[in-house]
């Protein structure tokens, strides 16, 4: 499959190209610091390793300087080359990714921050095998979301998109599961609750995800499919 969508490589000025190349190459290694750092905060949360914890939440002002930089250079890039057409979608997908790739981080310290919580205390095993299975699944999509934008390949991102509805649904499962750890037994409201907070995380993390593939669709499609189907 072509590295690029159609029409990105026919420019007069080489340099353009090379502009947008860096961009897209500096977004997919934030990609990558932010992928380590979810599957950090899945580890840290199922070992209950504050340690680990205290790194990912540190981790978080290293993604939001990368953020801040390739903003900055995509507006260069507006600014200076008006780009259009296929361009200037891959231009403003790349500044929607990172802001998605930002929350991603966000959510992965709030996971971070509930391990940290789970530590305290008596040992807490409750909810963790499900919580394993769904962050499995969540990893999975944001590796597939980024890779599809590397290889501009809407059939894997539009997988991503589907992959979505599986991890809603197990989400749910799982959130069942805690309500009756809760009725079962009162005193483990606090902690299951914590556990909760870290559910959701790992959900809206799949969200984000499924975002990015449809960024990735637009790019390469140049249609808008958010809010179509489900």
């Amino acid at each position: 499959m072509s590295t690029h969508p159609e029409g990105h490589t026919d420019h007069i000025s080489t340099q353009f190209n090379v502009e947008l190349e860096d961009v897209k190459n500096n977004m997919l290694e934030m990609g990558g610091v932010v992928e380590k750092q979810i599957t950090d905060a899945m580890h840290c949360l199922i070992k209950l390793d504050s340690g680990l914890a205290n790194d990912v939440i540190t981790q978080e002002n290293v993604i939001d300087s990368m953020e801040t930089s390739i903003d900055a250079e995509c507006s260069l890039i507006l600014a200076r080359r008006q780009p259009a057409a296929s361009d200037l979608r891959l231009v403003l997908a790349i500044i929607k990714t990172i802001r998605d790739l930002e929350r991603m981080g966000d959510e992965s310290a709030k996971i971070a921050s509930m391990s940290i919580k789970l530590s305290e205390g008596e040992g807490f095993t409750h909810g963790l095998n499900e919580f394993g299975h769904l962050g499995t699944k969540v990893v999975k999509m944001v590796s597939s979301a980024l890779n599809s934008f590397a290889r501009y390949d809407s059939e894997e991102a539009l997988k991503v998109v589907e992959d979505d509805l599986a991890v809603d649904s197990e989400y749910r499962t799982a959130m069942r599961s805690m309500v009756t750890y809760m009725m079962e037994d009162p005193r483990l409201i606090s902690k299951v609750l914590n556990l909760l907070w870290a559910l959701r995380a790992l959900e809206r993390i799949g969200d984000h995800a499924k975002n990015i593939a449809e960024h990735v669709i637009y790019v390469v499609e140049g249609m808008d499919v958010r809010h179509q189907g489900s």
